[in-house]
């Protein structure tokens, strides 16, 4: 997965915390990461999950309305299957994806980078002793992306063993 992160301009109020040596920009640039990835995600989990439903109501149904109407069995037979393998289609994508965990991941690694900043803004928790809390910040984040990559390694590593594929390039 690659990571291409632009910074934005802060705000006024934060703007003398975004020197190269603070760590604050990179804190800033993995909230929007996380953020970002965990809403795609998320759309793309329910997205699937939705059309999931929604095709597998559609098969009773359509079997239903062809006792009503007329129509081929082989005709019946071909929608049917289809309806049934865009089923598990979509389960499958979901499942090499695995959309549902990243949405997981990435939501609660973006919610502790923000718990992180606003004790970092506030000069609480760890930071109200540290004699260098910039130094304290950048250790933290690191320490929370590492966490999370290691997970995602992991995750993705399981993922590849159940398909009986590799995970490696």
């Amino acid at each position: 997965m690659s990571q291409t992160n632009v910074v934005e301009e802060a705000p006024k109020s934060h703007r003398p915390l975004r020197d190269a040596d603070s760590g604050y920009a990179r804190l800033e640039i993995q909230i929007d990461w996380y953020d970002r990835k965990s809403r795609y995600n998320q759309r793309m989990f329910k997205g699937m999950k939705m059309a999931t439903i929604v095709i597998s109501v559609s098969i009773p149904l359509f079997a239903a309305y062809s006792s009503y109407k007329p129509i081929p069995g082989p005709v019946i037979a071909l929608i049917t299957g289809g309806l049934g393998a865009t089923i598990a289609l979509l389960e499958a994508i979901q499942q090499l994806n695995q959309y549902h965990h990243n949405w997981i991941t990435y939501r609660s690694t973006a919610e502790t980078l923000k718990h992180e900043k606003y004790l970092f803004l506030s000069t609480a928790g760890p930071y109200a002793a540290a004699d260098n809390p910039k130094a304290l910040l950048a250790e933290r984040v690191e320490s929370s992306v590492s966490q999370e990559h290691a997970k995602w390694t992991s995750a993705q590593e399981q993922t590849a063993k159940a398909h009986g594929t590799s995970s490696k390039p």
